[in-house]
């Protein structure tokens, strides 16, 4: 069986791909919390960040506020990301987790993507 290529396009934005976990569906709201709660108890620091579809694929997203350092209740990330997507909805709307220790991130997922 050969390996089947991904259609997308540069001029389509929304055949575009974030990494190798956008290939499976979107995560459901308790799913979105739970990494949300990993994040937490490893110690780092959330940050919520968006963009326009057609600029997904640039490194750097607008920063929506101040990471949220130190904070312990993932009911309050997700008021943030609610937020976000409230002002910015037609945006993708990611969350990134900061390693203080590594100095570098621990992870980062697409919680929306934008139409």
């Amino acid at each position: 069986m050969a390996i089947q290529a991904y259609g997308s396009r540069r001029d389509d934005p929304a055949s575009r791909k974030f990494g190798t976990f956008s290939y499976l569906p979107a995560m459901t709201d308790t799913q979105v919390r739970s990494q949300i709660e990993f994040m937490i108890a490893k110690g780092w620091a959330c940050s919520i960040e968006h963009v326009e579809p057609s600029r997904a694929m640039d490194t750097y997203w607008y920063l929506w506020k101040l990471p949220l350092f130190g904070e312990t209740d993932p009911s309050a990330v997700l008021a943030e990301v609610a937020e976000c997507r409230a002002k910015n909805p037609s945006d993708h709307v990611r969350i990134t987790a900061y390693d203080a220790k590594r100095q570098t991130q621990g992870m980062s997922i697409v919680v929306h993507r934008g139409l």
